[in-house]
């Protein structure tokens, strides 16, 4: 790969503008499972037409998912280009907030997070002589914004068979790759106690909105942002009438770790809260469901990048370490070489101010291009 790639791909910028603004326009909320197959079938087509090859539609085993995107070069990967096409936004979003492109910014509901990256790697393979291309696998999930439950097993399989895992979210500021990432989960904690008069026998009531209130700081007190941990009470709701003893309150925790036995001592402590108010009980769901992503494992996949970046003529790549979490973390925690952020350049990812900026598109398509080519190679 040279810089000739970068013209190429460059030359063909309208058609991938074309093509990202049919996938934006066919919406992808990830729990909308109809809107799911409809994307789904438009991506396919869209592998199909550029690349020469169909992929194939993968069931995602859930009836209340919806299904994966797979398209193989080869029976023997050596990369897996990993993403999701499911988004964040709600149905009807896209006809409140269509495709626009205005000065060459382009806007829409999963534009940057990450419908771009998705045209981005169609158009890297296309450039791909054969050899290159019998190497690349490409899987592109239902659930990623939702956990990864329907996917995690799949993704992880191919992870293993490829060796190599290329995760194509966007790119940090400036253009900058993902070369850790801490773990991240959600806990929900349910307080239960029990409902009496306020004004008449408030005596007799359990009060969970008093329990959830005493364990917040408690919780809170939980993190170590000196080592990369947060705990974050970041949604809190209890009651049914004014003049009612709360019965039930719940509260989600937002937690990100860094260091190693963190995860566990999260989890650990917030199993073991005891109840302040008696008889009120506690209950405790999620948990820390992608560990960290140590900078260790895209050490080699970074500086190769590094390397491609410079032959292409595209300049200094920098990497940086993110708190969001992605399903590198899965791979990169299986011990598998994983780079992020390969994605788009822009940002605002899940905002209504979301937007790729699309003259950079050629040029992370010509990235991936040669990464794929160098690991073929």
């Amino acid at each position: 790969m040279d810089r000739a790639t970068v013209k190429d791909l460059s030359g063909r910028l309208d058609a991938m503008v074309a093509d990202l603004d049919s996938l934006v326009t066919h919406e992808s909320p990830s729990r909308s499972v109809p809107e799911l197959r409809a994307c789904a079938s438009t991506l396919a087509a869209i592998f199909e037409r550029v690349t020469g090859k169909p992929a194939e539609i993968v069931d995602s085993g859930d009836p209340m998912r919806g299904p994966h995107v797979r398209w193989q070069g080869g029976v023997e990967p050596k990369v897996l280009i990993l993403g999701h096409y499911d988004t964040v936004f709600p149905k009807g979003t896209i006809d409140v907030r269509p495709f626009r492109l205005d000065n060459g910014v382009a806007t829409g509901p999963g534009v940057f997070d990450m419908k771009a990256a998705i045209i981005q790697a169609v158009y890297a393979i296309s450039v791909l002589d054969d050899h290159v291309r019998s190497s690349v696998e490409v899987l592109f999930t239902s659930d990623e914004e939702i956990g990864s439950a329907s996917s995690k097993e799949l993704l992880l399989e191919r992870a293993h068979s490829a060796g190599n895992v290329l995760v194509l979210e966007p790119s940090a500021d400036g253009g900058a790759l993902k070369t850790a990432r801490k773990g991240t989960g959600t806990f929900e904690l349910v307080f239960t106690g029990r409902a009496s008069h306020a004004g008449l026998e408030p005596e007799k009531g359990i009060n969970a909105l008093v329990e959830m209130a005493a364990q917040i700081p408690v919780i809170a007190a939980l993190a170590k942002p000196e080592i990369g941990t947060t705990v974050t009470p970041t949604v809190a709701s209890a009651g049914t009438a004014d003049n009612v003893v709360p019965a039930e309150a719940r509260l989600f925790v937002d937690v990100r770790v860094e260091a190693s036995g963190e995860k566990e001592r999260i989890e650990n402590a917030i199993a073991k809260l005891t109840p302040t108010v008696e008889g009120c009980v506690i209950d405790v769901l999620g948990g820390i469901g992608r560990p960290p992503m140590p900078a260790s494992t895209s050490d080699s996949l970074f500086a190769l990048a590094q390397r491609c970046a410079e032959e292409l003529g595209l300049g200094q790549i920098e990497g940086v370490a993110v708190g969001g979490g992605s399903d590198g973390n899965f791979t990169a925690a299986a011990g598998i070489p994983t780079l992020d952020g390969l994605g788009a350049v822009g940002g605002s990812a899940h905002g209504e101010a979301e937007h790729v900026l699309v003259e950079e598109m050629p040029k992370r398509a010509a990235l991936l291009a040669a990464l794929m080519h160098a690991l073929a190679s």
